[in-house]
């Protein structure tokens, strides 16, 4: 087989004839023995890796696995592990076969089995061993070898097939692997908790004491004292990093002695980094900053320790200018999230030399990228013109691949810093005079915002812009905000003969030629308004108007604003003309469109947001107190009111504000009343009860809202779910859900068969929550029975933030079942996935009615069927307060009747279910017994499955 042919041909010559040898002695009448029938497959297995198919000799394989020699066996389950598909009418055999070599207790055949078994790796392979392995695992008299390929094994099947690995016991054992005395086994059960823990963290919570334990003994001891496992003088580096790791799963240790030992581990890593090396080998170098680098991230995650953290910035400071490229991309990378950190915030700014430096002299791209998202995140007030303009003088040069990056953290930064908005207006011409091919519609939007937002810069923005214009060479984004700006303020700068109204016309009309369709749209649009604001030019612009170019355009756009504007300036009188085309109004305050374009294109969790974290995050521009956005509420402290439940959010005075949303065309904004289009979208609970009724059609700008890529499958509710839920079915507004992380909060209102609700999730920590998504879904049938749309939610919650979800409901139909709310986000390390029912149950769009005594009973005795009546007797279990009773039965949604049940101590109501397809009309009667301690509660319905259901639900509120 070695002297296979030099050409093609000959290759598949020699390997045909080579495969009719094996088939003719597979099925020769003569029986091959054990050492033939591997000679055979290992041939076969060759020619497979050569490219060549081979559609036999699995059977030969199967046989060879029940053989009690090590090599024949080895080449069977290599063979299988290869060729054998899951499909395959063979993995009966193979199965059996592997089972048998697990229960065999001989230590090599079980390592086989178990590599096979994760080396195939398959749905099929886990449902037959998935809960055999974990015994293995934990079993006291397996042996070190057996119990590291056991849990390299589970973990492969864990990744593969997570649902089919069931937690028990065990779980509980194997944490304790991480005391075992062979290192081996530690290294492969970190590696298997690391993945259990985050998925199911509180299982595997108790991993946190050992880890720390078994990782203070590896950093304290002496290269020599673990000698199988030391690399290049560094005792377990693997195991070390793996323990670092999974410590990032998990919040501070709470235990003292613990968080006392684990920081005394950073700081000797943190020490050992400063000794000089042991070896001039790379390998030493890398084995130890590795574990440096994972020290620093756990650091990070922490975020508790102010001298950790200051520690740690000027380790990384020493490596900015080292002479390894990917030692410098790290300590860039790594120091980008110290930024965002206010305790080493101030200790990253003393390198900002070095790091410009490192922008303007990199060789390697990637690491110019890092410099630069490092500037962004190290950005203040004290430093932001310094570092606005070094990121200007290199977007001149800088790589095609990362201008539009650059141009949007230069917008963001002049915005969100500028004490002097001359300086704003200045610094976005210039970044469309450099980069005007990478400034994106968002960025341009942004300036006219800010400037009609802002009087004091109206006429600055107008001279600067015709100054701009009067360039031989202008970019098209620079006519577009000249010809926006110079239509609204043209008239602040037209008392200059050298900026009359006819100049400026002149000026921008000599650019109308040159550019695009909705560019020449706008300068029409700023024409027309210059026929208001100086009505010297009528004349001129209604000849540009009139001409064939305008009229007969072969884009209807332009061809249509020619003709109306044409009419409108001839046949409207001076004040129709200036209320029509009156000067805009400041823009609605909303999110940065740039910011949110940035987060975009940067992914979420990334140093892009880490502006929001920082310590002037309640400071906007030189002071203006900031908008309270309707997603995003942040708080003074963990401890606040989160929720926003004492009051309704309100809007502020910010200027930071967006009226152009993605895609609003570049024209529409001038159309007056515009404004009222985006205000409509800041509704907040509590401005207008009508504000909360939704079209039947649920509105076209909802969308439902879908798990981000990559997100685990949704949790199973959580236990006390339904308790949860039974908490609101008499009120609207309450706190749904609170634990360590997070506080979940409802504000919602209902009429006929549409409802609103508010959800706010309050972030209670200091750290970021990073991918956060939110999935409503209609479990089985309640999809036909309820119409949910969510809108969607921004992926990043800051420590002591809140954002806010806003679900619309319809009811189509009476329900029983209630829908989900699966909620998933990376805290630190740990993915947090949390399902909640959501609080919707059919009494919501009760509408009360009331009803005289003679027609009450008799409604009551044509609903006599007993398919129309439930009837429960209960014990009470809270006190029996009349006036308690009267409220929750008002919540529940019926009208409460007086003087109709001859029994005054009885309670009557009455009232409608809506719901699209058909109204149910509800009479209810409470009889509580005070002596007994006992209720009877009857409902009588049109419909026997909503008797049932509210029978159900109103008697667990007694």
């Amino acid at each position: 087989m070695s002297r296979v042919g030099k050409s093609k041909e000959a290759e598949i010559k020699r390997i045909n004839k080579e495969l009719a040898n094996i088939r003719s002695k597979f099925k020769g009448d003569k029986a091959l023995d054990g050492y033939s029938k591997k000679k055979y497959v290992c041939k076969l297995l060759f020619i497979f890796l050569l490219g060549h198919d081979i559609d036999f000799g699995h059977m030969e394989a199967v046989n060879l696995l029940s053989s009690n020699k090590y090599t024949e066996k080895q080449i069977g389950y290599l063979f299988i592990s290869v060729l054998v598909n899951s499909n395959s009418e063979l993995i009966r055999l193979i199965n059996n076969a592997i089972k048998n070599d697990l229960a065999s207790r001989n230590p090599i055949f079980m390592c086989l089995a178990l590599h096979c078994i994760a080396n195939v790796g398959s749905r099929e392979m886990a449902e037959a061993f998935a809960s055999e392995i974990p015994k293995i695992l934990v079993a006291g008299d397996t042996m070190d070898s057996v119990k590291q390929s056991a849990a390299l094994c589970l973990l492969r099947l864990y990744k593969t097939s997570p649902d089919l690995v069931p937690m028990g016991e065990w779980t509980s054992r194997v944490v304790h692997l991480l005391n075992d005395q062979h290192l081996g086994v530690v290294t492969a059960a970190t590696s298997l908790i690391t993945c259990l823990s985050k998925k199911n963290p509180d299982e595997f919570k108790t991993c946190v004491s050992l880890a720390v334990s078994r990782l203070s003994r590896i950093v304290s001891s002496a290269s020599t004292d673990l000698q199988d496992y030391t690399y290049y003088f560094v005792p377990a580096p693997w195991l070390s990093v793996k323990l670092l790791r999974l410590l990032q799963c998990y919040p501070p240790p709470e235990d003292t002695a613990v968080k006392g030992r684990l920081i005394e581990c950073m700081e000797t890593i943190l020490n050992k980094a400063q000794e000089p090396p042991k070896s001039k080998k790379v390998q030493h170098s890398n084995a130890k900053n590795a574990i440096l680098f994972e020290a620093i991230s756990l650091i990070i995650h922490y975020d508790s320790e102010p001298n950790l953290l200051v520690r740690a910035c000027n380790q990384l400071g020493q490596f900015l200018q080292h002479r390894e490229t990917n030692l410098r991309y790290l300590a860039l990378e790594s120091m980008c999230l110290l930024a965002g950190s206010e305790f080493s915030h101030e200790a990253v700014k003393t390198h900002i030399e070095t790091v410009i430096n490192a922008l303007k002299t990199e060789r390697d791209v990637s690491v110019r990228q890092r410099a630069a998202d490092l500037l962004y995140a190290m950005c203040d007030r004290t430093n932001a013109p310094q570092i606005v303009a070094e990121m200007l003088s290199y977007l001149e040069t800088a790589d095609y691949s990362i201008r539009e990056e650059i141009v949007l953290k230069v917008a963001i930064l002049a915005e969100k810093y500028a004490v002097d908005y001359t300086w704003y207006v200045d610094t976005i011409l210039n970044l469309i005079r450099i980069a005007g091919d990478y400034v994106s519609e968002e960025v341009w939007y942004r300036v006219i915002q800010i400037v009609i937002n802002r009087d004091d810069v109206q006429g600055y923005a107008a001279k600067t812009v015709f100054e701009a214009l009067q360039a031989p060479a202008c970019h098209e984004n620079m006519v577009k905000v000249g010809g926006y700006i110079l239509g609204e303020f043209g008239n602040l700068i037209a008392g200059d003969p050298r900026s009359s109204p006819l100049v400026q016309f002149n000026l921008l009309h000599s650019k109308f030629h040159l550019c695009s369709v909705p560019t020449r749209a706008l300068l029409l649009s700023s024409y027309i308004k210059f026929v208001n604001l100086f009505p010297e030019t009528k004349t001129t612009i209604q000849d540009v108007l009139r001409s064939d170019s305008q009229l007969r355009n072969s884009d209807v756009e332009l061809q249509q604003r020619a003709v109306e504007y044409l009419k409108l300036s001839s046949i409207a009188s001076t004040d129709v003309l200036a209320t029509v085309l009156e000067e805009m109004p400041p823009f609605p305050e909303r999110e940065s469109s740039i910011l949110a374009k940035l987060k975009k294109k940067k992914g979420p969790g990334t140093v892009t947001d880490m502006e929001e974290g920082k310590k002037e995050q309640t400071e906007v521009n030189g002071g203006v107190e900031p908008a309270v956005n309707a997603s995003t509420v942040s708080t003074p402290s963990p401890s606040a009111d989160l929720l926003g439940l004492k009051s309704a959010p309100a809007g502020g005075g910010s200027l930071l504000v967006d009226v152009f949303s993605d895609a609003v065309p570049a024209t529409g904004a001038l159309a007056p009343g515009s404004e009222d289009n985006f205000s409509r979208s800041l509704d907040l609970p509590g401005e207008s009860p009508a504000s909360l009724l939704v079209d039947a059609t649920l509105g076209a700008d909802t969308v439902t809202t879908v798990p981000a890529a990559g997100s685990e499958d949704p949790a199973l509710p959580v236990p006390d779910a339904d308790d949860l839920l039974n908490k609101f079915v008499c009120k609207n507004n309450g706190v749904l859900f609170e634990n360590q992380l997070l506080q979940i909060g409802i504000k919602s209102e209902y009429r006929q068969n549409l409802g609103r609700m508010y959800l706010f999730f309050g972030n209670k920590t200091s750290v970021q929550f990073l991918n956060f998504t939110l999935n409503v879904s209609c479990p089985g049938e309640l999809q036909n029975e309820l119409n949910i749309q969510a809108k969607p939610v921004e992926p990043i919650v800051e420590g002591g933030a809140q954002v806010q979800q806003v679900i619309n409901i319809e009811c189509l139909s009476d329900f029983t079942e209630a829908p989900l709310l699966n909620i998933q986000f990376r805290y630190g390390g740990t993915v947090q996935n949390i399902t909640l029912k959501l609080p919707i149950t059919v009494n919501k769009f009760f509408q009360p009615t009331e009803m005289a005594s003679e027609d009450f009973f008799q409604r009551w005795k044509q609903l006599s069927s007993p398919q129309q009546e439930a009837q429960k007797i209960f014990k009470a279990n809270h006190p029996m307060d009349t006036e308690v009773t009267k409220a929750k039965l008002i919540g529940f949604g019926s009208a409460l009747l007086q003087d109709v049940d001859p029994n005054r101590d009885n309670f009557v109501g009455a009232g409608v279910i809506h719901t699209k397809s058909i109204q149910v009309g509800c009479l209810l009667r409470l009889e509580p017994n005070s002596q007994a301690q006992m209720y009877r509660l009857t409902l009588r319905t049109s419909k026997e499955a909503v008797s049932k259901r509210l029978c159900a639900l109103l008697s667990q509120q007694f």
